[in-house]
């Protein structure tokens, strides 16, 4: 199928009673896990994510989706109200946005928030249908060596884009891909490394993993935070919503090019919401003829970087559905929704599964319709919400995670493995490493080995079968490039640090 038809076709499978449900229920749960301070996308979806398993892969797959976006419309109102981005993508909204509060204008800016929100969202749709249509035809060319290199070299390059120091993220993916060949392989079904631990024959699960690296430990980090829990916001009447004839004309052309630029930006493998979003502030800072104003107070300062985000977290289920790689953690925890469920993401994924593909982008869509219902008629709600004492939440949050993870396999064992994983989430948090990579080898582990001994098999041996064809070589190419690309960069930011350092003596 084209791809509008394979959109028409995702419409019909994301508008089905359960579907819409999921999308709702994500939705409104994504909006509130963004509006809490300091619990953040990757927590709640983490929290929430054993609870998807019980329902149709599509409709869990749009229901984290869901939790994403809302995160992405939540996490600006406590920039604007509190000047507490309640995500990474959502810190320059604070810049503006709540010097806009201070001035009277929270309400209205808000509204500009969910407006850009959704425009960036929506047209990011329309992008990801075009690019859609050539993913089929290059899928059928996949084998072995390609996917050995698609899937070695997504961790290689993956261990460079996670920010931080190299050791902050060589250590977390060893330990990840050292977990990955416990229990069954996938080769010769052989069991390997279980101690004599029953419970380990069938390999570590990851939803424990991720519920404790991510939603455990941040709980535990929120519960340290008392900074955030100290602070009120102010309220927001209904009549402060609606904007100035001003603000809207000079919102608009800030939402065109913080979409085209978050797009672009989601498309490249990598933390694209968050990029996009500081990417399209100096943007608007350099085109804007208000471009003075920025940073005490501007419109363009909060209507560039919202549509961008939003539409960089759409654009990004391109690289996470084709490749099957996550670049980042929410990406890793729907990957890791779908290898539970039984689904291989990856370059196949729009031909062996069209309903999960297409309905998920088809759900995007729909679900910024729900976002802006949400989020601008139910603002008096959602700064309540900011109201609540952190003692009641936390511990509602912690007991239904427990409960999650272990109705997944029932499982006891995986509550150990949830308790380790938070314990160890906890000091990786606090001594900067990064945790994407230690799920990411979770993931990949068994997949790389799976196929670099299947293209070994199938070449008799021979170790040229993984440059031998051209879809191979341009994907070693591409890491190549990419880490070059980084590495120039580091040297770059460095001499320029240097030199400032220099010129301040």
């Amino acid at each position: 199928m084209n791809s509008l038809q394979g959109l028409l076709y995702g419409l019909s499978v994301a508008a089905t009673p359960a579907n819409l449900l999921a999308a709702f229920v994500g939705a409104f749960a994504g909006t509130a896990i963004g509006v809490l301070p300091g619990l953040g996308p990757v927590a709640g979806v983490a929290l929430i994510l054993p609870l998807t398993f019980s329902l149709d892969p599509t409709a869990g797959l749009i229901m984290m989706a869901g939790i994403f976006y809302g995160s992405m419309y939540g996490g600006s109102t406590t920039a604007i109200l509190l000047n507490i981005p309640g995500e990474s993508a959502s810190v320059v909204t604070a810049i503006d946005g709540y010097q806009l509060a201070k001035k009277g204008r929270a309400g209205a800016t808000l509204t500009i928030v969910a407006v850009g929100s959704f425009v960036g969202g929506t047209l990011a749709v329309i992008g990801v249908m075009m690019f859609s249509s050539y993913l089929a035809q290059v899928a059928i060319l996949f084998g072995p060596a390609e996917f050995f290199a698609l899937t070695a070299g997504g961790l290689i390059v993956m261990s460079r884009i996670s920010g931080g120091t190299l050791a902050s993220a060589l250590l977390p993916m060893t330990i990840g891909l050292m977990l990955g060949t416990i229990g069954q392989e996938a080769v010769t079904g052989e069991t390997r490394f279980t101690f004599g631990i029953p419970d380990l024959a069938e390999g570590v699960s990851l939803v424990p993993v991720v519920v404790g690296l991510y939603g455990f430990a941040e709980l535990m980090l929120l519960v340290e935070d008392r900074v955030h829990a100290a602070n009120k916001p102010q309220s927001v009447k209904m009549r402060e919503l609606l904007p100035t004839r001003t603000e809207w004309k000079r919102a608009v052309p800030s939402w065109l090019r913080g979409t085209f630029l978050g797009f672009l930006f989601g498309l490249v493998p990598g933390p694209a919401a968050t990029l996009a979003s500081f990417a399209s502030y100096r943007l608007e800072k350099a085109t804007s003829k208000y471009g003075s104003e920025i940073g005490s107070g501007a419109i363009e300062g909060v209507a560039g970087p919202e549509a961008a985000n939003n539409s960089a977290a759409t654009a990004s289920l391109v690289p996470l559905l084709a490749l099957g790689i996550p670049f980042t953690p929410i990406a890793a925890l729907m990957i890791s929704a779908m290898l539970v469920q039984g689904i291989q993401p990856g370059p196949l994924l729009i031909t062996q599964h069209p309903e999960i593909f297409w309905g998920l982008i088809a759900s995007a869509y729909i679900g910024n319709v729900m976002l802006l219902a949400l989020n601008i008629p139910m603002v008096g709600v959602w700064v309540s919400l900011l109201r609540i004492p952190h003692y009641l939440f936390i511990p509602l949050l912690l007991v239904l995670s427990v409960i999650g993870t272990y109705s997944v396999r029932n499982s006891i064992f995986d509550v150990w493995v949830l308790l380790a994983a938070r314990v160890l989430g906890y000091f990786f948090n606090k001594m900067k490493f990064q945790l994407a990579p230690l799920v990411v080898g979770l993931i990949l582990g068994p997949n790389i080995e799976k196929h670099f001994r299947e293209a070994l098999f199938l070449s008799q041996g021979d170790p040229w079968i993984y440059v031998d064809s051209p879809i191979a070589v341009a994907i070693w190419l591409l890491v190549a490039a990419i880490l070059i690309a980084g590495l120039i960069a580091r040297r770059r930011a460095a001499f320029a640090d240097a030199m400032a350092q220099e010129s301040s003596l």
